[in-house]
C-alpha cells in the first residue's frame, strides 16, 4: 500500500473509531414495549410502558424494593397521556402526558403522576414536580409473568387502570367530564365545515337535548338551524328543547304541527320507529297510516306499517300490507325479506 494511501486510511480510522466503538445491534428488549388505550367520551386515555418478566425471582420486596420510588414498569418512564382534562386521586389535572411511578410498601402504596415524563425510570425522580400524589391499597391476583396495564369497567365518564403484576394489582380511577368535553368540541367543530349547513347546528342541539346540558345554548343551536333552512328535523329538536325547558305548550304543539306540514316520507318513517322504539306503537300507528295515506305508491309505507301492526298482533293487517309491499317493490332482497316475514305471520 502506497504511504499516502496508508495516511488517508489511518485518518479514516481515528476519525471513525470512537463511532465504530459505540454502534451496537438492535436486539429484543428483555422487557418489551406495550401501549394500551381507552377512549371515554370523546377522550383518549393512553399508558406507554415496558413489560418487565418475573423470571423465577421475588418481585415484591427484593427487586422492586418497598419504600422506594418505582417506575412502575421497565426502561423510560411509564407514562399516561390524556387528550383532555382528567381527574384523578381527588385532583382535576390538564391534558398533557405524565410520568407514572410508584412507591410500594408492604401495606398501601402512593401512585405518583410527574409533570416530568421523559426521564430513565425513577432514578431522577424528583418529589417537586408531583402533579398529584394519592394512596391505593394493592390487591392479591392471579399469577401474571410480565407486568400488564389494563383498562376495566370504562363508561361514559371514567374507567380504571389496573397495573398487574406477579400475583398483585394495583388500581385506581380516572374520570373525565365527557359532556364539558363534548360540548367544547362541538362549540370547535361549529367552527369550521359545520357551520355552513344546518345540520351541524341541529346535530349540536340535539345533543344537548339528549344530555339535559346547556339547554339554553341548545335552543340557540336551534335558532340557528332553523334561521338557515327550516325543515322536520329543527323544528321538532327546538320544539323537543322548549318542552325540556317547560315551555309554553301552545309553542311547542304548534313547532310540531309545523314540522308536520313539511316532513318528507322518510321523516315520518323515521319517527315513527323511534316511537316504536320507545314503546309508543298505538302513536307510530297514525304515523305510519299517515304515510300510506300521503304516499301510497311507495312500498315502504306498507312495509313499515305491517311491521308496527305484527308488533300490536294485528296478524291480518300485517299480512295485508305486508303483500302490498312485497306486489310493489322490485329489490330482489326486500322480496326475499318480506316473503320470509309473510311465511312465519302465516305459519
Amino acid at each position: 500500500m502506497k504511504r499516502s494511501s496508508i495516511l488517508v486510511f489511518a485518518g479514516f480510522v481515528l476519525a471513525t473509531g470512537s463511532a465504530l466503538a459505540q454502534a451496537g445491534l438492535t436486539l429484543p428488549d428483555a422487557s418489551p414495549a406495550a401501549t394500551v388505550s381507552q377512549t371515554v367520551g370523546m377522550t383518549t386515555i393512553t399508558i406507554d410502558y415496558h413489560r418487565p418478566a418475573v423470571n423465577k425471582r421475588k418481585v415484591w420486596g427484593e427487586l422492586v424494593p418497598y419504600g422506594d420510588v418505582w417506575r412502575a414498569g421497565a426502561n423510560m418512564n411509564t407514562t399516561i397521556t390524556s387528550s383532555s382534562a382528567f381527574t384523578v386521586g381527588g385532583k382535576t389535572l390538564p391534558a398533557g402526558t405524565y410520568g407514572l411511578h410508584m412507591l410500594p410498601t408492604e401495606k398501601d402504596w402512593t401512585v405518583i403522576f410527574s409533570n416530568m415524563h421523559t426521564a430513565w425510570g425513577s432514578f431522577s425522580y424528583d418529589q417537586a414536580e408531583d402533579a398529584t400524589r394519592f394512596t391505593v391499597s394493592p390487591k392479591a391476583a392471579d399469577f401474571e409473568e410480565r407486568l400488564e396495564y389494563r383498562f376495566e369497567d370504562p363508561t361514559d365518564n371514567g374507567t380504571t387502570v389496573v397495573m398487574q403484576w406477579e400475583k398483585l394489582a394495583v388500581a385506581f380511577p380516572i374520570t373525565v367530564d365527557s359532556k364539558a368535553v363534548v360540548f367544547a368540541s362541538i362549540e370547535g367543530q361549529l367552527r369550521g365545515l359545520p357551520r355552513f349547513g344546518w345540520q351541524g347546528w341541529n346535530q349540536a342541539a340535539n345533543w344537548c337535548l339528549r344530555n339535559d346540558y346547556k339547554l339554553d345554548q341548545g335552543l340557540a343551536w336551534a335558532d340557528h338551524s332553523i334561521g338557515m333552512q327550516s325543515n322536520f328535523q329543527n323544528l321538532r329538536t327546538k320544539a323537543a328543547i322548549l318542552e325540556k325547558k317547560g315551555g309554553d305548550t301552545k309553542e311547542v304543539e304548534a313547532l310540531r304541527a309545523q314540522a308536520m306540514k313539511v316532513a318528507t316520507e322518510a321523516d315520518v318513517n323515521i319517527l315513527g320507529y323511534q316511537l316504536m322504539g320507545e314503546k309508543k306503537t298505538a302513536e307510530a300507528l297514525v304515523l305510519f297510516r299517515k304515510n300510506v295515506k300521503d304516499y301510497p305508491n311507495s312500498w315502504n309505507t306498507y312495509d313499515s306499517l305491517g311491521e308496527a301492526l305484527a308488533a300490536t298482533g294485528d296478524k291480518k293487517g300485517a299480512v295485508e300490507n305486508y303483500s302490498k309491499a312485497l306486489a310493489m317493490t322490485n329489490d330482489p332482497v326486500q322480496k326475499k325479506r318480506i316473503e320470509n316475514i309473510l311465511a312465519k305471520l302465516k305459519a
